[in-house]
Formats: structure tokens, C-alpha cells, sequence
């Protein structure tokens, strides 16, 4: 901007920001660090001619994806934020298995503490049985001893966590 401090990516670049550049709305001076990543992961050349093809209200949006993925791959230069994606998608599946198994459980409490009730001889086909008997004449916890079907890479996050403490993946 003429009369103004350059905008953080004419500041790298160290070139002359112009009234109409492409990068002041976006990047500016106060954060070089924000123009610096995306910079190094995606270059210059390659983020004017995306945000230049995009509509202006879109832009912004862009601009925060690609910082998100510019420091996502910094910080795991191989599967970048896929790995942080496959890593909640395994802490979901666990949760929910563990959701699984805690209902589970609190199935076979509720079915203990009911009283017996006398079977009806009438009562032949495997239909009328009650469904909740399928479980106390199972094995259930065959049924709740499954492994997440997501395959999770791991590798880079037992090392290092999303957030930037370590922290071990089970």
C-alpha cells in the first residue's frame, strides 16, 4: 500500500506493495510469520494464482486454509493434516467403542437386577424371545472385543501431538 507499511508478503519478498496487491488483505504486516509458512510450503507464485481465480468472498477462507495445511505439513512434512485428521478419526472410533461397551455393560445390569420372569411353553420361536437374552446366553464380550476399523497412522503423532506436546497414541 503506497504510504503505508508493506504488507508481510512484499515485506519477504522485498518488493513494492501496491495498492492492488493481492496479499495486503490477507497478510499483513503485524504477522510475517502467517505469510511465511504458506510461503515456504505452497510459494508465492502458486498462492497469488489461487486467491487471484477465487471470488473475493472467498478469499479469506482460502488464506486460513492454507495456513492450517502450511502448518500442518511443517509440522509433519508427510502426511501433513491428513495425519491430524486420521488421528481424531481413531480417537472418535475409540470413544465410540468404548460408548459400545460402557451401554454394554450397563445392559447386563439392568438385565440382573430385573426379576426372572417364567418361560411360556408357547413360546417356541426365537422371534418371541426377548432380544435383551440374546446377551446372557452369549458370550458378549466376543461381540465388544473388536479392534477400530480405521487404519490410523501413527508414527508421526507418537512423537508429536496436534497441539505440540508429546504425547503417546494407544
Amino acid at each position: 500500500m503506497v504510504g503505508h507499511s508493506p504488507c508481510a508478503s512484499c515485506k519477504l519478498l522485498r518488493r513494492r506493495c501496491t495498492i492492488d496487491c493481492t496479499f495486503a488483505p490477507y497478510f499483513p504486516s503485524d504477522d510475517p510469520h502467517k505469510f511465511a509458512i504458506v510461503h515456504k510450503v505452497f510459494g508465492a507464485s502458486n498462492v497469488s494464482k489461487m486467491l487471484q481465480e477465487l471470488p473475493v468472498h472467498q478469499r479469506a477462507d482460502a488464506v486460513s486454509s492454507l495456513v492450517y495445511e502450511a502448518n500442518a505439513r511443517v509440522r509433519d512434512p508427510v502426511y501433513g493434516c491428513v495425519g491430524a485428521i486420521s488421528y481424531l478419526q481413531n480417537q472418535v472410533s475409540q470413544l465410540q467403542m468404548q460408548l459400545a461397551m460402557a451401554q454394554a455393560e450397563i445392559l447386563c445390569i439392568q438385565m440382573q437386577q430385573e426379576p426372572a420372569l417364567p418361560v411360556d411353553p408357547q413360546l417356541t420361536h426365537q422371534s418371541d424371545v426377548d432380544d435383551k437374552s440374546f446377551f446372557l446366553h452369549n458370550d458378549l464380550p466376543q461381540y465388544l472385543n473388536y479392534a477400530s476399523s480405521s487404519n490410523v497412522i501413527h508414527d508421526s503423532l507418537k512423537r508429536e501431538s496436534l497441539f505440540g506436546h508429546d504425547h503417546m497414541v494407544s
